[in-house]
């Protein structure tokens, strides 16, 4: 049983990466400052998922459960389904609010979830925030929004 559920979960996998990869095929950017251009790091990702899950597809590893990892139990599912929405919610506020506030918006619940305190939980999440979006926009030169902050710039 557990066998075919994962042979489930890797061909749902599979189509969405195909899926996936003929949305991104026909992107061009108007303008690249990459040589292979923005549309070759999704496909190449999109790639190898799919090499994994074929792979996962025909000839799985069965489930063991040890000490380190919980079971597939309704809390888990449970765990799993509000991260995807976590993502999902960052994702749509992303421009809106900014990398800055929505990471702390998002990066919270999302620590609180898996057994974080509220303070710990805030001050290391705003950290990261703030980090993460000077690594990418000033030391990557990689742009993300402020949104929100927007007029902290210049």
């Amino acid at each position: 049983m557990v066998v075919l559920l994962q042979r489930i979960f890797a061909v749902t996998l599979l189509l969405a990466c195909v899926g996936l990869a003929l949305m991104a095929w026909p992107y061009q950017a108007p303008f690249s400052y990459e040589p292979v251009g923005p549309r070759a790091f999704p496909l190449l990702l999109l790639a190898l998922m799919g090499v994994a899950l074929l792979y996962l597809s025909f000839r799985p590893t069965p489930i063991v459960h040890s000490e380190d990892e919980p079971p597939l139990d309704r809390e888990t599912l449970t765990k799993i389904g509000l991260c995807i929405a976590l993502l999902v919610v960052f994702a749509g506020t992303f421009e809106s609010l900014g990398f800055i506030v929505s990471s702390i918006l998002i990066g919270v619940p999302m620590a609180r979830l898996y057994g974080g305190r509220w303070l710990p939980s805030l001050l290391i999440i705003s950290l990261m925030s703030l980090g993460l979006y000077g690594l990418f926009d000033r030391v990557m030169d990689v742009p993300l929004p402020l949104g929100l902050l927007d007029v902290l710039e210049n």
